[in-house]
């Protein structure tokens, strides 16, 4: 007799038979309905690249300026004459003459790309040699 013990008390145990299951049970419930859902991997992240600002535009004239690429207003606004300088610049530099201001070009232009969150590394003084540990 295969069952479930349930108590036991002095010299007698009692076993019940398990129930057997029925279809209802067995899937669950009887309200509930097999729904297939399909599972779609995340879209993979973009990255959005914003404009410069007049300020950063101002930036790179100067810097083309004082190369000798660009002649004008040094003014923050980026019109023709910059797309014809910074062109003239990546050409000289043996970068693709395309016009746009990528990191390559403000790398060589000594700009280097800016992030919107800089973080300061501050240089650490190393300890003397042989100098006695200070007390606790």
């Amino acid at each position: 007799m295969s069952g479930i013990v349930l108590a036991q008390s002095d010299s007698t145990t009692k076993s019940v038979k398990p129930k057997a299951k029925t279809a209802a049970a067995s899937k669950g419930t009887a309200t509930k309905t097999a729904a297939k859902t399909s599972v779609r991997a995340a879209p993979p992240k973009r990255y959005v690249q914003f404009a410069p600002t007049p300020q950063r535009y101002q930036e790179i004239q100067q810097a083309l300026a004082d190369k000798g690429f660009f002649v004008g207003p040094i003014d923050g606004n980026w019109g023709p004459g910059s797309v014809e300088s910074l062109k003239r610049f990546q050409r000289d530099q043996g970068l693709d003459e395309d016009g746009k201001i990528g990191s390559q070009s403000l790398i060589h232009l000594g700009l280097g790309p800016q992030r919107a969150a800089s973080v300061t590394v501050e240089p650490v003084a190393p300890a003397a040699p042989n100098a006695p540990e200070p007390p606790r």
